[in-house]
């Protein structure tokens, strides 16, 4: 049974049978969700969240990421998530459609507070959580999207229960039972892309939460289906409305790692329109192109991406939030030819009523481009066509950051730096983190949190 081998593994796994390569890359996802959880706090994001975990009360048991003051870890980990997935620049993985390190950093490092764990003990909570989230995700690509789920928040429960049953030493049977009661806190509704809501930065939260949650109960005595994955009424009969592969959890579980396929965004946008702000890129890269000279853009897209950043009102109306920009794959594309970036300033309420880039926006013509591999690691092209006829076209392979092509350690340096708004400060922690390694670049990390929360905090989020 696919629950109870997960858990098996999950429950004998050691630091030793992780690949060095592994857990180095496990330590750059942390360190990236860090960042992005600064830099969420830093411009005002995830409040809601954060007012939240602070009224819930209960033992002061861990400081979330970028707090000064412990919390219940349920709570400290329930507004960590939310801030590290609320601008949207956090990891995603190709095959399972997951934002991983959303669901697991924030339950290892609550959790590892409350239990007093070491820097190996939540590193290799991480690498459960990150190969766990994106097995279940792999299992049916797209398959909880094609329903109106969100991915994320469906096996984020879980993965949660799965790391935090880890660290607090649960038996096999317990991880089962709670893998089994985290099961029913799935959803996720992705009704948001239909209004000026932003319910999709607080599903990390819930399913951090909720998870914990889960971890409690079975370590007390509750039971949880043991077929929560694979039943008649589990996971991906009720949730997955494509062709489902159980057989993706466990397949080479041990042997080959996931965690090294995780794509790290290098824009704070939905990853599904990546890659074409990619060739876009690539398209005038050898032209300095002024976009009051463009005719016509055609942007060659996979059909499974356009059904979230190519909706009907896409390139028509100008985005209703700022949150909604970060899906609207025509008007990203405008701002990029535009301001020759995408970054955090793209995505600001000055930003998107632009009627200079609404007006390119609406030049976008979206072309089908199926592949047979997922969306988010489908390639990219783009044809620009500016009023004098040149016809400037752009091609790439797959995204900058995704697992092909994957950002350097300078320039994921860079992005932590930025997302801590430059400041001086920042540069010299990640310095100091990027200078160790293994184990003791896990240390670093988790030293770096407690420098951020204890003082330096307030400097490099009011940067």
């Amino acid at each position: 049974m696919n629950s109870t081998e997960l858990a098996q593994w999950a429950h004998g796994l050691t630091l030793g049978a992780i690949p060095t390569d592994v857990q180095y890359s496990a330590t750059r996802h942390l360190l990236d969700g860090i960042g992005n959880a600064i830099a969420a706090r830093r411009l005002g994001y995830g409040v809601p969240g954060w007012t939240v975990a602070g009224s819930l009360g209960g033992p002061e048991e861990a400081q979330p990421l970028t707090g000064i003051s412990a919390l219940s870890a349920p709570a400290a980990a329930m507004s960590s998530a939310i801030l590290v997935h609320s601008i949207d620049f956090d990891d995603t993985h190709a095959g399972g459609v997951v934002h991983p390190t959303a669901i697991t950093l924030p339950a290892a490092f609550a959790v590892g507070q409350q239990v007093g764990a070491t820097g190996a003990d939540v590193l290799l909570a991480a690498v459960v959580g990150l190969e766990t989230a994106c097995r279940l995700g792999s299992v049916s690509p797209h398959g909880f999207h094609a329903g109106g789920l969100h991915a994320t928040a469906v096996v984020g429960p879980l993965t949660a229960a799965l790391v935090s049953g880890r660290l607090m030493g649960l038996t096999t049977a317990q991880l089962i039972a709670g893998l089994g009661i985290a099961g029913s806190s799935s959803g996720g509704l992705m009704e948001f892309l239909e209004t000026d809501a932003n319910t999709k930065s607080l599903h990390p939260g819930s399913a951090a939460l909720n998870g914990i949650i889960a971890a409690r109960l079975a370590q007390a005595g509750a039971t949880g289906p043991h077929s929560v994955l694979e039943g008649k009424w589990g996971l991906y009969a009720a949730f997955s409305s494509r062709p489902v592969d159980l057989s993706v959890i466990t397949d080479a579980l041990g042997s080959r790692w996931e965690t090294a396929n995780i794509g790290i965004k290098s824009y704070p946008s939905c990853q599904l329109m990546h890659v074409t702000l990619d060739a876009v890129a690539a398209a005038v890269s050898t032209k300095k192109v002024d976009a009051s000279n463009i005719s016509d853009i055609e942007v060659h897209v996979h059909p499974d991406s356009q059904t979230f950043v190519c909706r009907d009102s896409a390139g028509v109306t100008p985005p209703v939030s700022t949150y909604d920009a970060k899906f609207d794959l025509p008007w990203s594309v405008a701002a990029l030819l535009h301001d020759s970036a995408v970054d955090i300033s793209t995505y600001t309420e000055e930003s998107i009523g632009r009627s200079d880039v609404m007006a390119t926006a609406r030049m976008v013509r979206v072309i089908d481009a199926p592949t047979d591999g997922p969306a988010v690691a489908a390639p990219g092209r783009v044809i620009v066509t500016l009023t004098d006829g040149q016809v400037l076209v752009g091609t790439v392979p797959g995204s900058r950051g995704g697992a092909a092509f994957p950002l350097t350690d300078e320039e994921l340096r860079a992005k932590f730096t930025a997302n801590c708004g430059g400041h001086p400060l920042a540069k010299e922690l990640a310095d100091r983190v990027f200078g160790l390694s293994g184990e003791s670049r896990l240390d670093g990390i988790l030293a770096l949190t407690a420098d951020i929360a204890s003082g330096t905090e307030a400097a490099v989020t009011s940067a």
